[in-house]
């Protein structure tokens, strides 16, 4: 058996005769001689991944003004700053949107903008006390007037992702970015074969302590990142890292349209290879990292799987979708997860960074738990009207004049001949065919394309979506297309009113 200690490792890298390889080619060389023969030769595996972490953030000390103040709320470049600890910290969170320019620039942007330099504009109110008396403070300043400006990101490095798609007839945003209909593409993210965490499993060389490359400096592992779950193999890690050493190049803003800000980060870690169990599971591969590939259509916590995939298919370009090639495209960058593995790679082969063993393990025995709710939410079939007047496609356009009148509503579910929803008709659409002519039926007439729910469907989709389709009513239907009912944007302000 083969064992080298954390001393022997870093006296190697002092001398200059450190035998370091990237994740990848540590999977060449285990093919060749096998684990027991690699860990003997290799003695640090460098990982990497570039890739969009919402989970991250910056605590900023502004020093004192003068007079002292107590900052109640904070403003850099119109993005609000928590500051709900002391007089003049605050903590720039990634994921935190402009009040002004919305989904355009966020607290990712202002991170970018100190990394580079630029100039900040700081906005600050408070309530005043006998020994923090000012209220009111605006100033300009940049990353070198900062005390401290510290990295704390409390979720990256996930070990895998799930992969997205959609099932939907409509174009959806996400933080996977925008997923065309009825399954048009695959969004996913993840190095795969670079993977720190897919690299090293079972924890025995990440922890707490963990010297890391982060964002082109060096930065530690702090702890597990929140919603660790290494039971599932959905680790992560929460990190640590000085911001004024920070590149750039490692650290980029993303704006996801229609969903908000992200923050691309850079980081790896290095894995001293102490046995044989380390060797072999550096040499994990693509073909060897598996996750699901989820239906981002549905609106739930737990969306459908899809099928499972590997990140060799994923990488290829496409994967099958019920009987279609679906093309795939990455989230994240491999060339530049391979860019962050290749520079760990020299600074300890030239004996700038050396390896420690964690002052504590990250759990290897953890799931992420659902939130506790404890009021139920409410679906759409507590609420909607459930003696829906239809009437058919066949039916003339003053026939349905006449329902809606005698009826006092304004939509009218339209079925076809078999009973199942064709279409919706409302007073505007009657008002247009008696100004027009040609239009005799309500099949000449009615908006074919509807907008539906299902009666299970929760209120706050149901809201979201009338709101987005601009549109006032849907009708519910069940499986097989009959309709069961009919929700208005009205039931939902009336329930809403209920709420207050």
């Amino acid at each position: 058996m083969v064992e080298k200690s954390i001393e022997e490792i870093n006296r190697k890298i002092n001398e200059g005769n450190v035998n370091v390889v990237t994740a990848e080619e540590m999977v060449g060389i285990v093919g060749e001689v096998g684990a027991k023969e690699a860990a003997k030769e290799v003695d640090v595996v460098t990982t990497g991944t570039f890739g969009a972490m919402c989970s991250s953030g910056v605590w900023l000390n502004f020093g004192h003004p003068e007079p002292p103040m107590k900052m109640n709320k904070v403003f850099l470049n119109g993005v609000e700053a928590y500051s709900g600890v002391a007089a003049v910290d605050a903590f720039i969170g990634a994921g935190q949107l402009s009040e002004t320019e919305g989904f355009d620039y966020g607290g990712a942007h202002v991170i970018e903008d100190l990394i580079r330099g630029k100039s900040i504009d700081l906005h600050a109110t408070s309530y005043g006390t006998d020994c923090y008396p000012r209220k009111t403070l605006d100033t300009t300043l940049n990353i070198y007037d900062l005390n401290q400006a510290i990295m704390i990101n409390p979720r990256n490095g996930y070990q895998k992702y799930n992969v997205a798609t959609n099932g939907i007839n409509r174009t959806i945003y996400t933080y996977m970015g925008s997923l065309l209909p009825n399954y048009g593409n695959v969004t996913y993210s993840g190095a795969g074969v670079l993977s720190p965490l897919s690299n090293d499993p079972d924890y025995q060389t990440i922890g707490v302590g963990t010297p890391i490359f982060l964002g082109g400096t060096k930065g530690h592992i702090i702890g597990e990142g929140t919603q660790h779950s290494p039971e599932t193999n959905f680790g992560t890690l929460m990190l640590r890292g000085d911001l004024k050493d920070m590149s750039a190049d490692y650290i980029r803003a993303a704006n996801f349209h229609e969903y908000g800000t992200s923050l691309y980060v850079g980081m790896g870690v290095p894995i001293p290879i102490l046995n044989e169990q380390l060797a072999q599971s550096t040499a994990v591969t693509d073909k060897d990292v598996v996750t699901n590939v989820l239906d981002y259509g549905v609106p739930s916590r737990d969306r459908p799987v899809i099928r499972k995939v590997n990140y060799e298919e994923l990488r290829s370009g496409s994967i099958e979708i019920n009987g279609k090639d679906t093309p795939t495209s990455s989230m994240s960058s491999f060339k530049k997860s391979r860019e962050i593995a290749e520079e760990l790679k020299k600074w300890v082969s030239a004996g700038e960074f050396f390896v420690n063993s964690p002052s504590q393990r990250l759990p290897a025995k953890a799931t992420c738990k659902p939130m506790r709710q404890t009021t139920r939410n409410p679906l759409v079939q507590d609420i909607m009207a459930r003696d829906v007047v239809i009437i058919d496609e066949n039916a003339t356009f003053h026939e349905a004049a006449k329902m809606i009148m005698e009826n006092t509503f304004s939509h009218l579910p339209v079925v076809s001949d078999d009973g199942k929803l064709a279409g919706i008709v409302t007073a505007w659409d009657i008002s247009k065919a008696v100004a027009e002519t040609g239009c005799n039926y309500v099949k000449d007439i009615m908006t074919k394309r509807v907008l539906t729910s299902n009666a299970t469907d929760p209120i706050d989709i149901a809201a979201r979506n009338l709101d987005m389709k601009e549109v006032s009513a849907m009708p519910v239907i069940d499986n097989d297309r009959y309709v069961i009912g009919i929700i208005t944007s009205n039931d939902i302000s009336k329930l809403f009113a209920r709420r207050r």
